[in-house]
């Protein structure tokens, strides 16, 4: 009884779909696009929404309208999404029909053809129909082009605001567009630093960078940033042995590129076209953070020290980092060729220079200092010695002797804190420093340090911990947070390694899928999720896309003429080393600070007097 129930129910359905019943063609088309009572087929319609993929639901459309033309209506199993690239699809009928008779007049049911010629006329539909789509496409894709030259041209306007003068006001929740552009793209910019290093201990190379500097972003495939900017610098920084994860070592023995330098990020400086679309030239710098291990945090927990100790000029005693960072920051080695300046003389050296350049030349000038983990606390570093020492004040240009200030900002990403209330104090207000920090919140390594005594604490705890008691682990995190949540993203999966909650491809996917708090997870600008398992497994398995999928082609190895396997030589200007030709700057110091504004340290291979910094031309 139930068995013939369905089978009346199914002709009656495709009878009312055949003759022209507006009603049931309508009801169809609503279980067709409502997925009709299927959990299977929602499943795969969301499967599909969240890959972006559109040809298995092309397919699936096309056998529905095939089983719709023989008997019944449009199967609700392969639910495709509502739109297509941001165009509502229209379901189109491949049988014809008869116009709709007034009611009590005589219906003819018209049934399909089944004739040879009735098959190659539905095979033509299905060709235009696949043309229509394709057309579709492109209308959709010119449209997204005409809102990149619309974002290029708010880029040109709005910079100062997108840079954070306002600490972001209003952008942040919901999210504004241009923002989260510019934070994808930064942030790529600090991914470049994961991908170009050399990790492989087998490598005598293992600690350098894999392509010269100017051939970095084209080598990594980053054709926008390519076009956009180019590496002015290396930046190295000598190895410690507090780090010896952050600072792998190769195990080639005498051959190796060098006994102690490590590759630590670079200097970049956006091209003439690209200046024009972002509506100043920008100085891009970007820090490498780590990824072998979370652990670092537990190697770096050691006491606030006052920066003047480690030869940032402060007037201010009270103004304090975690000793590790600052180490890092100003160690060197006077005999290595590659970091006998610390990365805090390379970096402020080649930032002075180009402000010093393009400010002379009547350009505004922007500095944005990138980096995640580890990077990120050097980037916050950097960019606060920056301000601190004047690095960012030139001499603009047209004539008169005027002052120019190039506003420095910071985009981290997944950082821990790095300094003291006091620091913060004098990052934020005094010197005007901006920092936005995009932090997933499951990931521990942003609360650390100072997970008890932070900025999170009551004034009259930190005001007792650090004035009475003067406790050396009270800290507090600088600029703005952008908090997001794996756990909203539906490519995802739920696992336990922390490792995968730190990744910056995953804060990156993060970003593109966010809109404000409480909105639903949407990915913006199309970023293939695939990219989130470059160096981690974090998507979920049905997606297909294999974990730490990223490698070099033969881990390096090319076969020579000979037909032996063997590892490149990359010769001295490919490793962009400090040769002796870089004779010092004598124009560093800036009146604010004097001669004695650096403060002496009298540590082996530690900065002394910034008048060693060398000077580089790219």
């Amino acid at each position: 009884m139930g068995s013939a129930a369905m089978s009346f129910t199914a002709r009656d359905s495709a009878e009312r779909w055949r003759g022209g019943d507006e009603d049931g063609q309508r009801a169809a088309m609503g279980r067709w696009r409502g997925g009709g009572g299927s959990k299977g087929g929602n499943e795969i319609g969301e499967m599909e929404m969240e890959s972006g993929r559109t040809s298995t639901w092309r397919r699936a459309r096309r056998g529905a309208q095939w089983v719709g033309a023989r008997g019944g209506p449009p199967l609700a199993d392969h639910s495709p999404p509502q739109t297509l690239c941001g165009s509502p699809w229209r379901p189109r009928r491949t049988t014809r029909e008869s116009p709709p008779s007034s009611v009590g007049s005589n219906t003819t049911l018209r049934t399909p053809r089944t004739t040879a010629t009735t098959f190659w006329e539905e095979e033509e539909e299905e060709e235009e129909e696949e043309e229509e789509e394709e057309e579709e496409d492109n209308d959709d894709a010119r449209r997204r082009g005409a809102g990149k030259h619309h974002d290029d041209h708010q880029l040109r306007t709005r910079w100062r605001e997108i840079h954070g003068c306002n600490d972001w006001a209003g952008l942040l929740d919901p999210m504004d567009p241009l923002l989260r552009s510019e934070l994808i793209r930064y942030g790529e910019l600090a991914q470049a630093c994961y991908d170009a290093f050399d990790y492989d201990p087998s490598s005598r190379y293992c600690g350098s960078c894999k392509y010269p500097r100017r051939e970095l972003f084209s080598r990594l495939g980053m054709a926008d940033a390519a076009r956009g900017y180019v590496v002015s610098r290396y930046l190295f920084a000598t190895s410690n042995i507090r780090f010896p994860n952050f600072f792998p070592q190769s195990r080639a023995g005498a051959r190796i590129w060098s006994q102690s330098a490590n590759w630590i990020g670079y200097v970049a400086v956006s091209t003439d076209e690209e200046s024009a679309v972002l509506g100043r030239r920008d100085i891009a710098i970007a820090w490498r953070g780590t990824v072998t291990r979370l652990e670092w945090v537990s190697d770096l927990m050691d006491f606030l020290r006052p920066v003047a100790e480690e030869g940032i000029p402060c007037d201010d005693p009270e103004v304090k980092v975690l000793a590790g960072f600052v180490d890092l920051y100003t160690d060197r080695d006077p005999g290595c060729r590659f970091c006998k300046y610390s990365a805090r003389e390379q970096v402020l050296t080649e930032v002075r220079r180009l402000v010093g350049r393009y400010t002379a030349a009547g350009e505004d000038v922007s500095i944005t200092v990138t980096g995640h983990s580890l990077g990120s606390a050097l980037a916050t570093l950097s960019a606060y010695d920056i301000a601190e020492t004047g690095a960012n004040v030139g001499v603009a240009g047209g004539g008169e002797e005027k002052t120019a200030v190039a506003p420095v900002c910071v985009y981290s990403f997944g950082g821990p804190r790095v300094g003291n209330a006091t620091f913060k104090r004098r990052f934020e207000s005094e010197l005007g420093v901006k920092a936005l920090r995009v932090v997933n919140v499951h990931d521990n390594v942003t609360r650390m340090p100072g997970i008890l005594l932070n900025e999170g604490a009551p004034e009259v705890v930190r005001r007792v911990a650090e004035g009475l008691l003067r406790l050396p682990w009270c800290y507090a995190h600088v600029g703005v947070e952008l908090p997001l949540d794996h756990k909203r993203s539906p490519f995802l999966k739920d696992t336990l390694d922390p490792a995968c909650y730190h990744d910056l491809e995953a804060h990156l996917h993060l970003i593109d899928g966010y809109h404000g708090r409480g909105e639903r997870f949407v990915l913006a600008s199309g970023r293939d999720p695939a990219l989130v398992n470059k160096a981690c497994d974090f998507l979920k398995d049905h997606h297909g896309v294999p974990p730490c999928w990223r490698q070099d082609h033969n881990k390096g190895m090319v076969r020579g003429r000979d037909g032996r396997w063997v590892q490149p030589d990359r010769h001295g200007c490919h490793l962009d080393d400090h040769d002796d030709h870089h004779h010092h700057d004598g124009h560093h110091h800036h009146s604010k600070h004097g001669a004695g504004g650096a403060r002496l340290h009298h540590r082996h291979g530690k900065d002394t007097q910034s008048h060693h910094m060398p000077k580089h031309e790219p």
